[in-house]
């Protein structure tokens, strides 16, 4: 019951709840712009726990017990740029806004339905995704132009489509960004398919034999 800024620490616009024990996300003062509350204890994020913070930018939620998000809990965020839910329960990823840059869900239960059909679509700013050990079968598609990061390493991908990051009937189309992709960990042979990688400035990182 105490005031946020009592229980944990505020630092100008800055919020650290890290290791608190605390089983819900506190209310948050309206100018927060980057929350930490790392290994807490909490089950689940509610619609309303990030209402109103129109500033917030950053949110860190490393090593809770997470296993239920709203569908609109990040949605109403216009200014969230990176979200880290990464050591959790998680086993469905919620709707996403459009301005991450920086998505972190490694350490999940995430299956073959817990990402939603392209649910990356739209964020045309999104530069680096982490979903490493999790329990995926496929890679999710479509992965947006301005990726730079893609680590799906330690999951269960078997398969890859010439299409899933060139385009197959376009040999002089160019994917610059994307230069970091891991692979490794997963039941995939990547020599299968050599095509798949020919738009791409550095082979991913996996099995080729």
């Amino acid at each position: 019951g105490l005031p946020t800024c009592l229980l944990c620490t505020c630092l100008g616009t800055t919020v650290y709840c890290d290791d608190h024990e605390l089983d819900a996300v506190p209310p948050l003062p309206k100018k927060t712009t980057y929350f930490y509350s790392r290994y807490n204890r909490i089950r689940q994020i509610n619609r309303n726990d990030f209402a109103n913070l129109n500033n917030l930018k950053r949110i860190d939620l490393t090593g809770n017990l997470i296993a239920e998000i709203h569908e609109d809990a990040f949605l109403r965020l216009p200014q969230l740029e990176e979200l880290v839910l990464r050591d959790n329960r998680i086993r469905q990823l919620p709707a996403l806004p459009s301005t991450l840059t920086f998505l972190d869900v490694s350490k999940n239960r995430l299956g073959h339905k817990g990402i939603p059909n392209e649910a990356f679509k739209d964020l045309l700013d999104l530069q680096h995704l982490y979903i490493t050990d999790n329990n995926l079968d496929h890679i999710p598609l479509p992965l947006p132009e301005s990726l730079q990061a893609l680590h799906l390493q330690n999951n269960n991908i078997q398969e890859m489509h010439e299409d899933t990051f060139c385009k197959r009937k376009d040999f002089t189309y160019v994917r610059r960004a994307l230069e970091d992709i891991r692979l490794d960990g997963n039941p995939i042979n990547l020599s299968r398919t050599p095509y798949a990688y020919m738009c791409l400035p550095r082979l991913p990182v996996g099995n080729l034999i």
